[in-house]
């Protein structure tokens, strides 16, 4: 472990530009809504219930987009709004709900209302043959859809518990967040399916699944079922793919994070994303995620989206700005468990693979930084440079604290958070208590500037005076300087561990010389690939 000294850098004033309310905390959602064969007009209402700080008269926003021309009739109409049975006044305007709170209102009382509303989703809520051809209905509300068919506090920053009750056509099947309340055949060839959800997130993470489903109860853990829902089709193959490794996943991450908070883990083929969408208890896949063959890929995309069900969803990045926290998290925590799982050499491989992925992105993108600053276009809230240069920073502070440090404070960090927000700030200082030392600089330099470490080095065996000696440079022509240890390893030729020495880097030129018996097989820079880093290292 190498310590240096730093002080404490303000971040700055980084936050998202979404209008937060302050004043506004939605408790809970039910969705009552209505899904049909023949058109992709869906009805319904949404109670809502909410803490509204103060009194008198006032009103509160959500977001739910207009049917507008502009978007070819797409959008929802709100046909009225009403609480304990009596109106309440309301405007729809620029894709903003306004609903009046009644001037008797007591900060201490929720304010329950009811919004009934109907409409033809452009997004949000997928409406599309699925690959067999058969009619689907999924969500896919990242990061900000969810106002596309849902009225919402459509931002990261609210949690809430939820739930929907969905009548649908009665060979469908409904899957959705939290636990099976009921599924009832009714009248007309309909089915009600009722889930709810008692531990708040996200809108973003809510999620609802309407196919004809092969569904398997796979295991349970920690008393919650694990269950696999895949297209009637593609039932034994569906079957065989996520079987594994999703309970050896759950058991590593609550053994070293922090327990499982959801009421269930459901891993769902659908057609509504490419990848992995990580919503809470509800896990949706793409289309093309059943192989029958357990692909190092999918098997990869299955870890990620369950560890974010520990960061991102239940510990919940408060804007956009610090999108780092879930996806970096997510990312250097799918390759701990393949650390865990298949070994030190395949983590190291991943690690590698990743680095050389991230200066790729930095070829092409030299000032780009993890922590946003205001950012305003949701189209830019990620990058692959936020997964995996997120990662490899994670990585680096393990490095730099300690393995046992790291892990304490990134335990500490889940416990004080889970179920709420955090910013990268809150995950410095519980790394910061978990050390005893300062981490401001560290996190300065690799979160708030852009840049990368660039190296040309040399090394040559000075046979009289039995040394190794060494000159390394950072030579980025970005701007940027860093301060890092650099670990130099010198082989023997016979054993395959090399001996590890240390040097810092600065602005300046960094110069070691070493002892050696004689000259070494083979001299590396970061053999341990511990370091964010590319060079160009040769022998004089």
């Amino acid at each position: 472990m190498v310590s240096w000294l730093g002080i404490i850098v303000a971040s700055g004033a980084v936050a998202d530009t979404y209008p937060v309310d302050e004043n506004l905390d939605v408790l809970h959602y039910r969705f009552d809504l209505e899904f049909s064969e023949g058109t992709n007009v869906i009805a319904g209402s949404a109670t809502v219930t909410a803490s509204v700080a103060g009194t008198g008269t006032g009103r509160i926003r959500l977001d739910l987009i207009q049917r507008s021309a502009e978007r070819g009739g797409a959008g929802m109409q709100v046909h009225s709004v009403t609480s304990e049975g009596r109106p309440v006044e309301f405007e729809h305007d620029a894709d903003s709900l306004f609903v009046n709170v009644p001037e008797k209102l007591s900060g201490d009382i929720p304010f329950v209302f009811t919004i009934d509303y109907s409409g033809t989703p452009e997004t949000g809520l997928i409406i599309a043959d699925n690959k067999h051809g058969e009619r689907t209905f999924f969500s896919d509300n990242w990061p900000n859809k969810a106002r596309h068919w849902l009225p919402t506090v459509d931002h990261i920053s609210d949690k809430a518990t939820s739930e929907f009750a969905i009548v649908a056509p009665e060979h469908l099947q409904i899957v959705s967040n939290g636990l099976l309340l009921e599924s009832s055949s009714l009248e007309s060839v309909k089915r009600l399916t009722h889930w709810k959800q008692s531990v708040p997130v996200a809108a973003w993470l809510y999620v609802v699944g309407a196919a004809r489903f092969a569904v398997q109860h796979v295991d349970e853990f920690d008393g919650k079922s694990i269950q696999t829902w895949v297209y009637h089709q593609d039932r034994e193959a569906g079957f065989h793919d996520f079987a594994v490794p999703t309970r050896d996943a759950l058991e590593f991450f609550s053994s070293h994070i922090g327990p499982f908070e959801y009421e269930k883990l459901a891993n769902i083929q659908s057609n509504s994303v490419s990848g992995g969408m990580e919503a809470a208890s509800a896990i949706l896949y793409g289309d093309d995620s059943v192989t029958g063959m357990r692909t190092e890929r999918w098997q990869s995309v299955i870890v990620h989206e369950i560890a974010h069900q520990w960061f991102g969803n239940s510990v919940t990045e408060a804007d956009w700005d610090d999108v780092w926290l879930s996806e970096g998290f997510a990312t250097y925590f799918t390759s701990l468990y393949f650390e865990h799982s298949g070994g030190r050499d395949y983590f190291v491989r991943r690690m590698q693979d990743e680095r050389e992925k991230v200066y790729e992105f930095y070829a092409e993108n030299p000032d780009y930084r993890i922590v946003h600053d205001d950012l305003g276009d949701m189209s830019e809230v990620t990058t692959r440079q936020t997964y995996i240069k997120g990662a490899w920073i994670l990585h680096m502070l393990r490095e730099h604290i300690g393995d046992e440090q790291w892990w304490s404070g990134i335990r500490s960090y889940y416990r004080k958070y889970r179920n709420s927000h955090a910013t990268t700030d809150d995950f410095r200082i519980e790394m910061e208590g978990a050390c005893g030392c300062v981490l401001g600089d560290f996190f300065r330099q690799w979160l708030y500037q852009g840049g990368n470490i660039v190296l040309d080095g040399e090394w040559y065996y000075d046979e009289a005076a039995q040394t190794v000696n060494i000159t390394v440079s950072q030579v980025q022509n970005d701007g940027y300087q860093f301060a890092a240890a650099l670990d130099i390893g010198l082989y023997d030729g016979i054993d395959p561990v090399p001996e590890i020495h240390r040097i810092l880097l600065d602005q300046g030129i960094a110069d070691l010389s070493i002892p050696v018996s004689g000259k070494p097989a083979a001299v590396v820079l970061d053999p341990r690939s511990v370091l964010l880093a590319n060079w160009t290292f040769r022998e004089r």
